[in-house]
């Protein structure tokens, strides 16, 4: 097992890492529209969503992965009437790989934004 953590995303806020690799396989932590200074992306749920994925990329570049080897990905999101808006940024970032996926409503997500991402990924 092997703990991964890189600057270019938002360390984590808590007891926890941002990243673990198991043999082949890494499982991130939800990642959140931090800056990897720390500061929240105050915009609408289209730029905190693109926000996400640039910390998602860092932590799974980190791990000797990437998007294309995505195999699961779930969603938090505050509101469901936001699903189109986030849905359209995700298909900006899975295109033509299109991992399972799950995505949940939440009553409150930390610091109170409006989506977290989580993925599954085959290290390379």
């Amino acid at each position: 097992m092997k703990v991964i953590q890189t600057n270019q995303a938002p360390a984590a806020i808590g007891p926890y890492s941002q990243g673990i690799t198991v043999n082949n396989l890494f499982y991130s932590s939800g990642q959140i529209p931090l800056t990897a200074e720390g500061v929240l992306v105050d915009g609408d749920v289209k730029e905190q969503t693109h926000q996400v994925f640039k910390n998602l990329q860092a932590v799974l570049e980190e791990a000797g992965a990437s998007l294309n080897t995505v195999v699961k990905a779930t969603v938090f999101i505050k509101n469901m009437d936001d699903f189109t808006a986030i849905n359209e940024v995700y298909g900006e970032y899975f295109s033509t790989h299109k991992p399972a996926r799950s995505c949940v409503e939440v009553a409150r997500l930390p610091k109170d934004v409006l989506v977290e991402i989580e993925v599954v990924a085959l290290v390379k």
